[in-house]
């Protein structure tokens, strides 16, 4: 079979919607199954709910997803494009304005966590559902992905007080952050959006990012038979 006419394994939908009406269909299904997550929670999400919902025959939904696992792994997979579109813009920005590190640690905590964890009621019921549901190797490519995209930015903003980002060092970065924000989304947790929250996460990359100060010099040993704290010169 030529490669241009293979199934792609990670897109879930049965009909790529071309024209305007067909993404308006696809929209109003990705919002019904959204609203139906939050109002009644996951087991109740089903696809004749969410083609009643979005005001279409089950027929016209079954045109673009085979069932309702279909529909959240598009949504899931179309939210992580968009946000690693985001990020690799946000990277791109900094480094062509060469902002200081801190700074642009701080837009990307606060552009992960808006994505990944807070938001409107509706917004989270689906973060966490995605969390719940989302294939592990699609996550582990994305982070990959993220991580290269990230150490070529830290790189490329010149900054002598960044320790060289490593395959090592990223690695940790990213899965440290990303699994805060997991947890703190999967429990629910007030303190996602919260200044307070994206500060510590800041603290926590750029603890990581910088080179340790020079250690001080060692205190010169006091003369032999001179007591402790005396002055210099003094027996």
């Amino acid at each position: 079979m030529p490669a241009s006419q293979r199934p792609v394994p990670s897109d879930t939908r049965r009909r790529q919607p071309t024209q305007e009406r067909a993404q308006r269909t696809i929209e109003a299904i990705f919002e019904a199954t959204a609203q139906i997550v939050e109002s009644d929670g996951e087991a109740a999400l089903t696809t004749n709910k969410v083609a009643r919902r979005a005001g279409f025959s089950i027929g016209t939904l079954y045109q673009y997803f085979p069932s309702k696992e279909a529909i959240l792994l598009a949504m899931i997979q179309r939210e992580r494009r968009r946000v690693m579109d985001r990020l690799q813009a946000l990277m791109q920005a900094a480094v062509a304005e060469q902002r200081p590190v801190q700074a642009v640690l701080a837009d990307l905590v606060h552009l992960l966590v808006e994505s990944f964890g807070s938001g409107p009621r509706s917004r989270r019921a689906m973060i966490r559902l995605a969390w719940r549901l989302d294939h592990h190797e699609d996550i582990t490519q994305a982070l990959r992905e993220a991580s290269e995209h990230h150490a070529v930015a830290l790189i490329a903003l010149k900054d002598p007080a960044l320790r060289a980002p490593d395959p090592t060092l990223m690695f940790v970065a990213t899965r440290a952050v990303m699994g805060v924000i997991r947890s703190a989304s999967l429990e629910d947790s007030p303190l996602l959006g919260t200044p307070a929250f994206e500060a510590e996460l800041v603290r926590l990359v750029w603890g990581l990012l910088r080179l340790e100060p020079p250690a001080a010099d060692p205190v010169a040993p006091a003369k032999a038979g001179s007591a402790p704290g005396a002055a210099p010169g003094r027996l």
